[in-house]
């Protein structure tokens, strides 16, 4: 049985991932086409193109790119169709991956078309469930209260959890072992994102920030995982930061930065929930472009962007967006989470379990939900 995934970015490459190892464990004779990063294609992908070109969010940092990304939907499009897969997969980057489901569809209506990632209409644009069931038969969602959106759309619609409640922890010997090696406390992880617009606008913020708090813990050590298209770039923006960080590439470097750190500041979205699995407090930074911003907020459904937040339905998680997304408002609640956080602490604990926690790991449930879809 053959399959075409295509991921846009570095979640949806864990995404993809997670679910290629679960469908090869049920159907040994699998093969994969597509487009993914080096996880999906660590499980025998070669990618079409590079998935960073795909890695952009909001319409300015769009526009520019229009007509290149334009070409790879269409690209996309006809290598699915020529390898006539059981299934197209569509994991995340909605305005990418529903586009080439469309063309697809449009070609071949016969073919059966999964998401992965159920879009958050219950968030915003609640119009593009209806929008989406046209061009996409079944949905794989990561959240337990999305599949009622989906199947009143018209999609069939499972949920399969969220792979991060099955990913690998480090240690908590491995953790003291870094931490004694570092001799630096406390330790602040610092993750201003994984696209490139992201890093540009947060880490002056983010560097000014640390500097607060360096005043009152001037032995302060700063983690900065990332990831292969901004390690350049995270390098130059964080040169002249008051606490040089350590930038951390490699997967298990990364692991045990996340159990060792004791605070973090991060971009919106699933790193949250990475935070939560090693139970890291944290405070959410983000500031997109103003036009992009200020579309995001007038059509906003709710009142906070931090999935612990959601999933555990309290706001324990300080959000700073927008306009908010300044140095003087930050440290504060970095210098107050340093004190301790039972209240964020206890939150996480209930995302986990609500996600998933030591249940079936969500990867081979996609799996499971795959098979079972296409009978």
């Amino acid at each position: 049985m053959r399959f075409f995934l295509i991921a846009g970015e570095p979640s949806g490459d864990r995404l993809g991932a997670a679910l290629m190892a679960g469908l090869r464990q049920l159907l040994p004779e699998v093969a994969f086409e597509g487009v993914g990063g080096p996880l999906m294609q660590a499980e025998g992908l070669e990618s079409l193109f590079p998935m960073e070109e795909l890695s952009v969010m909001g319409i300015a940092e769009v526009l520019p790119k229009y007509f290149h990304l334009k070409r790879r939907i269409s690209e996309a499009a006809k290598a699915a169709l020529e390898a006539n897969p059981a299934a197209l997969i569509t994991i995340d980057s909605p305005d990418f991956n529903l586009r080439v489901a469309g063309l697809v569809k449009a070609e071949r209506p016969g073919m059966k078309v999964i998401h992965y990632v159920a879009p958050s209409v219950w968030a915003w644009r609640p119009k593009r469930a209806e929008k989406m069931a046209k061009s996409v038969d079944h949905v794989l969602a990561l959240l337990p209260f999305e599949p009622p959106y989906m199947t009143a759309a018209g999609m069939s619609c499972d949920f399969v959890g969220h792979p991060v409640v099955a990913e690998e922890r480090a240690t908590a010997s491995e953790a003291a072992a870094f931490r004694a090696n570092l001799g630096s406390d406390p330790l602040i992880l610092a993750l201003p994102g994984s696209r490139r617009g992201e890093v540009s606008r947060l880490a002056p913020i983010i560097g000014d920030a640390l500097a607060e708090v360096k005043k009152l813990h001037p032995n302060v050590g700063v983690l900065l995982p990332t990831v292969r298209g901004v390690a350049d770039l995270v390098r130059q923006l964080t040169a002249d930061w008051p606490v040089q960080p350590r930038i951390i590439e490699d997967a298990a470097g990364k692991r045990v930065a996340f159990r060792a750190a004791d605070v973090a500041i991060a971009a919106s979205g699933t790193v949250s929930l990475e935070l939560a699995a090693n139970r890291v407090p944290m405070v959410v930074a983000y500031r997109l472009n103003p036009v992009s911003m200020w579309l995001m907020r007038k059509m906003a459904l709710i009142d906070t962007v931090t999935l612990v937040n959601l999933v555990s339905e309290t706001r324990t998680v300080p959000e700073f967006l927008g306009d908010d997304c300044r140095a003087d408002r930050i440290a504060p609640a970095l210098l107050s989470l340093l004190d301790g956080a039972p209240a964020q602490v206890a939150a996480m604990e209930e995302t986990m379990r609500r996600l998933g926690e030591g249940d079936t790991p969500p990867g081979l449930r996609a799996a499971q939900s795959v098979i079972r879809f296409l009978g």
